[in-house]
């Protein structure tokens, strides 16, 4: 049974900075690309980052690309995502998702691509 959860959101105000950690557990982890992905209110869900396998190669999408930062500890089962320079529109429920393909070189930014998610998190930026 796969198993992802995230932790790591909260309020913060416009400007600043948040880490998400999302631990992953039932598949062999470091053998599949990861995804963050945030949907918010009335909102479909968007693309905002993916990691390879090793971590050598990395996603970003366009709103976020600069600010994000995308990570993971294989030892640790965990990805990661660095927030920097948050804006009132980064508000959203943050989730993460493990890739259905074992070693993809470069990571999609595809939601079919993905087929466990985790709850997710809030991240709310007041401004």
């Amino acid at each position: 049974q796969v198993r992802l959860v995230e932790s790591g959101g909260g309020l913060v105000q416009a400007g600043g900075s948040l880490r998400l950690s999302c631990a992953a557990s039932g598949r062999t982890f470091s053998n599949y690309a990861m995804g963050w992905f945030r949907q918010a209110p009335d909102k479909e869900r968007e693309f905002v980052a993916a990691i390879n396998w090793t971590g050598g190669n990395t996603a970003y999408g366009g709103s976020v690309k600069g600010r994000f930062t995308i990570s993971r500890d294989n030892a640790k089962n965990t990805v990661y995502l660095q927030m920097n320079s948050l804006k009132p529109e980064d508000t959203a429920v943050y989730s993460c998702a493990v890739d259905r393909t074992v070693w993809r070189v470069f990571p999609s930014t595809a939601r079919a691509d993905y087929d466990y998610w985790g709850q997710g998190t809030q991240v709310t930026v007041s401004s």
